[in-house]
Parts: structure tokens; C-alpha cells; sequence
């Protein structure tokens, strides 16, 4: 099912977020997400003049590269294009996220590192779809490659949606040793 059909409305603004992730030569992994800004109607803006239909507001780049344990090896981050002079000078605090692992608690260290005045918020927000796109390359990749890994503790995106409960069935038939739910003997 998609949404129900719109009201009558006029396109304003576009952001585009694309995220992709890569298994590397030397093991590790590089997710990236770029993230831009249109608006579809021409503005002037203090710093760069006049901007087009489409040309973007924000232009936006960051590599996370991983380990198989999800903790950030590098970070790199670039504006290509924002609304001021200064946009740029920020993307080197972005490797303060070296040593952090995605998981539990990454949006709360991402926020004592890159929040407010210490970041930029759309690469902070960018990092959301980052984390995500880790796991589902990682994970994935790993699933498909190494079968026989056992781990001692449960997949950490489990009970990270209603899809995912561990008391569901979705749990119960694709991760039966870490079910929960009725018949589970626990």
C-alpha cells in the first residue's frame, strides 16, 4: 500500500539522501551517504548568489570505514556546497567519531562528539542512514558469506522494530534460537 493520493500542492524543496556500502580489498568496509539540498525556485544567498532551480543548497559527503565489530576505523567527511563561507571548516571534527561502534548508545556519543556547535546537522543526521546502511551491508554480507559464525549473544537489530520482536514470529522463524515468544521454553 503507498500513501493516499496528495492534495493539490506545488514541489518546493528536495532532499536526496543516497547511502551505499562496500566491502574493501584490505577486509574492512566504507559506508558513504551523500546528502543534497534543492529548492525549485531561484534564490539569492549571501555567500555563493544566486542559486538555480536544482542547484544544490547543501552538497553533502561522509565515509564511515568499518571493522566487522561495526567501530569506526575513519572518518571523512566534505561539504561541496553549503550556505556559508565557513560550512566547510567544520568537516574535520567529523573524525571524532573514530572508535565509536555502531550500535546501542551511537546516537548518543554522536551527539556528545558532533551535537550542536561541534558538528554540522545534516552530517549529523546523515550518520542515521549510515548506521542503518552498516548493518544491512555488513550483516548481510557476513550472513551470506561466513554461515557458520555462532555468536554468543543475540543480532543487536533485534527488537529495533515491531517486525523484529523477539517474541514475533518473524524472530521465531528466521532467528529461532533467540526467540522469546510463546512455545519458546523460556
Amino acid at each position: 500500500m503507498s500513501l493516499s493520493p496528495p492534495a493539490s500542492r506545488d514541489p518546493i524543496h528536495h532532499r536526496r539522501i543516497d547511502c551505499r556500502g562496500y566491502r574493501r580489498a584490505d577486509g574492512l568496509w566504507d559506508i558513504e551517504g551523500h546528502l543534497t539540498d534543492t529548492k525549485t525556485y531561484p534564490f539569492v544567498n549571501s555567500f555563493r548568489g544566486e542559486l538555480r532551480p536544482g542547484e544544490p543548497v547543501h552538497d553533502m559527503w561522509l565515509r564511515l570505514t568499518l571493522d566487522d565489530e561495526f567501530t569506526v576505523v575513519a572518518a571523512e567527511a566534505a561539504t561541496v556546497a553549503g550556505p556559508f563561507a565557513i560550512c566547510p571548516a567544520i568537516t574535520p571534527a567529523f573524525a571524532k567519531l573514530e572508535g565509536l561502534k555502531i550500535g546501542p548508545g551511537w546516537r548518543r556519543a554522536v551527539q556528545a562528539r558532533l551535537g550542536g556547535v561541534h558538528g554540522c546537522t545534516h552530517l549529523v543526521e546523515l550518520l542515521g542512514p549510515l548506521a542503518t546502511t552498516a548493518y544491512q551491508t555488513i550483516g548481510a554480507w557476513r550472513a551470506r558469506h561466513e554461515p557458520q559464525l555462532e555468536r554468543d549473544r543475540p543480532p543487536s537489530h533485534l527488537d529495533s522494530c515491531h517486525a523484529l520482536a523477539r517474541d514475533g514470529e518473524v524472530v521465531r522463524e528466521h532467528y529461532p534460537r533467540w526467540y522469546t515468544g510463546p512455545g519458546s521454553g523460556g
